[in-house]
């Protein structure tokens, strides 16, 4: 079968639709994504995929801005429909964000089945006006069907790097890290995150507790370089291709809330405290972690409270069971084959044209 998958903007959107894609191409069946110029223009040929690029942009609340807007999604679902049309598409799987608009509606005007997929706690915008058209609305989480009622939960599909079988020691070994640490992980998301940056420095440059190693995950755009104190070994990584060892080095992370951190917390049973952000398209993080945090499984910390950190980190270094008992709350919420799932089902609507 043909599938197109819908994914733009964000890791948060195009990961799990390439975890997806990659369960299907190992089914037979022939993936393309549809998308934008964003980040997906780049990962996703990176990974083996054809991908259309329209450039097209959300909706606001700003109506004068929406014009164009409403143009350029009209302008992408002109293509879109053609592209469905030429390849023989059998459905369309869209991931939400700004892409799925004209997705949606490219799957409506050519009668191709339509299957949507919302990553977070609380549904975008798009999800939400596309979902009266979809044959199936899947949720990561149970909390986002007080947005989509129709939302059947199969958790957020998460790539065969993240949930990879690493044992502790290859982890350690990886970043040059002695075996009797305490290793505490950084991550600020695909992209990082520059306040949470700022406040690792400040607890690197301060700690004066037991040695331990930190594994900072700085982002792309980060151009932080280690810090100097003889208690902390820092290394810090741009990105990192190969997640499983991240989590598997960590004895406590400290991370954003996007959704599939969140998702890949509870696969990886990784005790954390997390930093929603907290503006703008983001504010949806606050309710993501919340998912974690209301069975045990992290500690959330809001961004105007970064001076607790330090003390925060620790106390929970310094208390094992409190960690194990976090690591193992966190673990009850994973969803480790999240990817067959929803690839399964698009292949069921598919089928039934």
């Amino acid at each position: 079968m043909v599938i197109a998958i819908a994914a733009a903007g964000t890791g948060g959107h195009i990961f799990p639709a390439l975890a997806v894609a990659d369960v299907l191409r190992a089914g037979g069946h022939h993936v393309l994504f549809i998308g934008g110029d964003r980040l997906e223009a780049t990962v996703v040929p990176e990974a083996g995929y054809p991908i259309v690029s329209v450039p097209t942009r959300g909706l606001t609340g700003n109506w004068k801005g929406n014009a164009g807007a409403i143009v350029d999604v009209a302008r992408a679902a002109r293509r879109f429909r053609g592209v469905i049309r030429n390849e023989g598409v059998d459905a369309v799987l869209a991931m939400g964000g700004y892409i799925t608009g004209p997705a949606a509606l490219a799957a409506r005007l050519t009668r191709v089945p339509l299957i949507l997929h919302e990553q977070n706690a609380t549904a975008g915008t798009a999800n939400r006006l596309a979902s009266p058209f979809a044959r199936r609305v899947l949720v990561a989480f149970r909390a986002a069907t007080k947005d989509l009622r129709r939302g059947q939960v199969v958790g957020n599909p998460l790539r065969a790097e993240v949930l990879a079988d690493v044992n502790r020691q290859e982890a350690l070994s990886r970043y040059g890290i002695d075996p009797g640490l305490m290793v505490v992980g950084i991550t600020g998301g695909s992209q990082g995150a520059q306040i949470l940056n700022e406040a690792i420095v400040d607890l690197v440059t301060a700690w004066s507790h037991d040695p331990i190693a930190v594994v900072h995950i700085a982002g792309t755009r980060s151009e932080l370089k280690p810090v100097p104190n003889p208690l902390v070994h820092h290394n810090v990584v741009a990105y990192e291709d190969e997640m499983a060892y991240f989590y598997a080095a960590a004895d406590l992370v400290v991370s954003r809330a996007g959704a599939l951190t969140v998702s890949e917390l509870a696969a990886t049973s990784s005790p954390a405290i997390l930093v929603p952000y907290s503006f703008g398209s983001a504010s949806h993080q606050a309710e993501n972690a919340g998912i974690l945090v209301g069975v045990g499984g992290a500690i959330a910390l809001s961004q105007d409270q970064l001076n607790r950190l330090p003390a925060m980190v620790a106390d929970l270094l310094g208390d094992p069971d409190s960690l194990s008992r976090v690591a193992r709350a966190a673990g009850t919420l994973a969803v480790r084959d999240a990817a067959e799932q929803v690839a399964m089902i698009v292949l069921e609507e598919a089928a039934r044209g």
